[in-house]
């Protein structure tokens, strides 16, 4: 007599990163130069206080960064914001939360895809921006297919690249401070007569966009060994970290160059500075490195989204035969993946500004659900209502949530526009998957099936 044996697709991830590995991943995705992206446009806003601005959205993040940390300790499975809120609040709640998270995550991929575009265009202008943002996106998804090891590394490099220019400008902004600049107030940045508090509020809440990442350390609960203790350490140093760095170079831009009124045009006021601290080495080193952050930012960004869509496809929330498959070999989502590349093509036609305002609402949306599910998990679920407790599991969750509804307040009514329209399909999608709420939703992954 003879067995035979059927060998079914392996649909578990390797537990191979450690904290290192995640934190490189969460910095690659904040990528450590993005301060110069909007550093013209706060700069103006707050009058010269970009790094007072930096300081209070750095607090603000890690109230949230804490809210991750607390719900990967009871759930550390891939999900993120998705799989918290299905837990606390149920999964037609969780599944719209998840639905509003993938605002960010897939249209993350398509900023960065512009932003090299641009820039290799600028380097090159024989070559069509078009071009650079095609080969951008088959380099990335064909990483990301490749393993999340070799991603790992691969960002581990970009970001020494962020960071080598970050010292090299410290180098060149410190000795034109104390050679050629004369410092009036070393505490003007952050400090001084003229602060308008409510204006660096406002430039605060721009801000928030900086720190988009940390929360990706979470989808990555899977892959990684001890998740309930390397997680929740990892997007604390994520957010703390790319705040501290942050604020360093902005407070050395200022300092360096003080004169923010005289901005050829904030959009680019980056150039102003670095031509005036560096000449032009500096500039094209600091667009060499811009475009290698763009690049990691991307990578990082189509990894999260990827497994996101595979912890909805296993739920049931999604296809399950076409989104809950790994690679046979490399055992990543590799239909997530190249859904996402394919997604990644639509940065040749759409506009950068519509696809901020996208991830703006579904970033603070995420926000806004991890926090309070920490207060229901916690509190309510687990009846944790002790003095300590309440602070730890109440008042912090609860303040973290309150900041992003005031972020909430800033979006222009485009973002609210393109997130409720988004919205609206995913509503009818839960419609029909449920029946029209006849039917229960599928029941969530735990973590606890293998």
């Amino acid at each position: 007599m003879s067995t035979r044996t059927t060998t079914q697709p392996e649909t578990h991830f390797k537990r191979v990163l450690g904290l290192p590995a995640l934190v490189f991943f969460g910095l690659a995705y904040m990528v450590p130069l993005t301060v110069w992206t909007t550093y013209g446009i706060v700069t103006t806003e707050t009058r010269g206080h970009l790094p007072l601005a930096y300081t209070i959205t750095t607090i603000a993040m890690l109230l949230t960064a804490y809210s991750y940390g607390r719900m990967v300790k009871v759930q550390p499975i891939a999900g993120s914001a998705y799989s918290y809120a299905s837990r606390a609040f149920g999964r037609p709640l969780g599944f719209m939360v998840g639905w509003a998270l993938l605002l960010d995550y897939i249209f993350l991929p398509m900023i960065n895809y512009l932003v090299i575009g641009i820039y290799m265009h600028d380097y090159f202008p024989s070559t069509p921006a078009e071009l650079w943002v095609v080969i951008a996106v088959v380099l990335v998804t064909g990483l990301n297919v490749l393993g999340i090891k070799l991603l790992a590394n691969a960002n581990l490099a970009f970001v020494a690249v962020q960071f080598v220019f970050i010292a090299v400008f410290a180098v060149m902004a410190i000795g034109q401070i104390t050679g050629e600049v004369e410092v009036e107030s070393w505490t003007a940045p952050f400090f001084d007569s003229g602060t308008e508090l409510g204006l660096v509020f406002a430039g605060a809440a721009i801000l928030a966009l900086s720190f988009l990442g940390f929360d990706a350390v979470s989808t990555l609960s899977e892959e990684t060994e001890n998740p309930r203790k390397k997680i929740p350490r990892a997007i604390i140093l994520c957010a703390l970290a790319g705040g501290l760095v942050y604020v360093f170079q902005s407070y050395l831009g200022h300092l360096a160059f003080p004169d923010w009124q005289s901005f050829t045009d904030v959009d680019s006021a980056s150039a102003d500075v670095m031509t005036s601290i560096g000449d032009n080495f500096l500039n094209s080193f600091f667009t060499a490195a811009y475009v290698a952050g763009a690049f990691a930012c991307a990578m990082a960004s189509q990894a999260s989204v990827s497994r996101i869509l595979f912890a909805m496809g296993r739920d049931g929330s999604l296809p399950r035969p076409i989104f809950y498959r790994l690679h046979p070999r490399f055992r990543t989502p590799i239909t997530g993946n190249l859904l996402v590349g394919l997604f990644g093509l639509t940065a040749l036609v759409i506009s950068l500004a519509t696809v901020s305002s996208m991830i703006s609402f579904g970033a603070l949306a995420a926000f806004s659900f991890v926090n309070l599910s920490v207060i229901k998990t916690y509190v309510f679920d687990r009846g944790r209502r002790s003095g300590l407790d309440v602070v730890k599991y109440g008042v912090i969750p609860f303040l973290g949530f309150a900041f992003t509804i005031y972020l909430w307040t800033k979006l222009t009514g485009t973002a609210f526009q393109v997130g409720l329209g988004w919205l609206a399909v995913g509503f009818v999608y839960l419609l029909v998957l449920t029946r029209g709420f006849k039917k229960a939703p599928p029941a969530m992954y735990t973590g606890e099936e293998e």
